[in-house]
Parts: structure tokens; C-alpha cells; sequence
């Protein structure tokens, strides 16, 4: 995690950046961008499938997402807010390392 620079990269590293294709007016649906790590990007669905189906157990914040992402008024399709979730938990784990911060749930839902 510390050989990136920004979340961006990690993102593209796990093969979760969006590749939009776009020709003229014509403008087909957004897609993640399957050209990284095939096996880390399955890792990182299957560890937040995993967090979604304990939610009973223990709090965090990527769980609360996912819920908000669900009961949004036009609520996204499951396989779109795991994706998006991945993407926090990406961006969360990255700024944790950086400034060696412990993770700290009562913390996340105080911001």
C-alpha cells in the first residue's frame, strides 16, 4: 500500500477504476475496468460479501455504506454498492497506513 501515491492508483492496481466508453452522443453504461489484479479484486468482494453477511456481529463503516448506498431512493443493484464499498475500504485502508492510524468505528460515525 505505501508504493502507491494516491487511492486512484490502488484502485487501478485492483482493477476497480471505472472505464467509461463514449462515442459521439452515444454513451454506453459505466463498467469497472478489468485490466489489474484479477485475484486481489475477488479477495476484496468476497472480504466485504463476508463483512455484509457478519453485520451482526460487528459495526464498521463499510457496512453502513452499502446500507446507505441500498436505501438510497433509486437503490443501486447489489453487485454496483459492493463494488463501491471495495472502493472505501480501498480509500479507508490507504489513509489508515499512511498516517498509521488505527481504525476506530466510533470515529467514522462521528465525521
Amino acid at each position: 500500500m505505501r508504493r502507491f501515491k494516491n487511492p486512484k492508483q490502488i484502485n487501478a492496481y485492483a482493477s476497480i477504476d471505472i472505464q467509461r466508453h463514449q462515442s459521439g452522443k452515444l454513451q454506453y453504461q459505466d463498467r469497472i475496468n478489468k485490466r489489474g489484479n484479477r485475484r486481489l479484486r475477488k479477495l476484496l468482494y468476497y472480504m466485504v460479501m463476508t463483512m455484509i453477511t457478519l453485520r451482526k456481529r460487528s459495526q464498521n463503516s463499510i457496512v453502513d455504506y452499502y446500507d446507505h448506498l441500498k436505501k438510497q431512493p433509486q437503490s443501486k443493484p447489489h453487485k454496483v454498492a459492493v463494488i463501491a464499498c471495495v472502493n472505501k475500504f480501498l480509500k479507508v485502508a490507504f489513509h489508515l497506513i499512511q498516517h498509521g492510524i488505527p481504525y476506530n468505528y466510533a470515529f467514522t460515525t462521528a465525521s
